[in-house]
């Protein structure tokens, strides 16, 4: 049995949660969230507690037990407390600023570079070198943070770029010049 798809998933309250046909649709302060899941698995809700059931112990309903439990146990998470990814900018003349919806990036290049932002994620610009992307949706986050920072990945000889908060660039020597003999 899968140790992750077999733990409970205790719903808060002020948190609704709907399953019809395995589409769980979940409401909270937040937001909604609704996603269709395999219909192979049984999702159960009953008394604030959800549980997923798989019918067989062959590889594919392995596979999918746990993911169908993290991924309803991220729906929860994201209509009650949201989810978040800090960026941080690097570089001399490198900055960041939020015009309207759109995020206005400087990042070295001859132009701007101009990202709007996208449907249940929310961009801030605390300051000049910081980057705040926010949302119910983790993939959603995840996916617009990955974005914002393949527009210019962290450098490894002096660290410019976009990184994520805490990320840690492993840095290289420069060039070494021609030896004596």
């Amino acid at each position: 049995m899968s140790r992750i798809g077999r733990m409970p998933i205790s719903v808060p309250a002020g948190v609704e949660i709907k399953n019809e046909n395995n589409f769980v649709t979940v409401k909270g302060s937040k937001g909604e969230i609704s996603k269709q899941f395999s219909k192979e698995l049984g999702i159960e809700i009953a008394d604030g507690v959800v549980n997923v059931t798989r019918p067989s112990d062959n590889k594919k309903h392995k596979s999918l037990h746990g993911l169908t439990r993290t991924l309803i146990a991220n729906m929860i998470e994201g209509v009650t407390n949201g989810f978040s990814k800090t960026l941080e900018v690097e570089g001399v003349g490198y900055r960041v600023a939020k015009q309207g919806k759109d995020l206005v990036m400087n990042l070295g290049f001859s132009h701007q570079v101009i990202m709007p932002e996208k449907n249940g994620v929310t961009v801030d610009v605390p300051n000049p070198n910081k980057i705040v992307i926010s949302g119910i949706d983790k993939q959603a986050v995840g996916q617009f943070a990955a974005e914002v920072r393949e527009k210019r990945p962290p450098e490894p000889y002096k660290g410019k770029g976009i990184r994520y908060e805490g990320e840690r660039i492993i840095r290289k020597e420069g060039k070494a010049g021609k030896g004596k003999k």
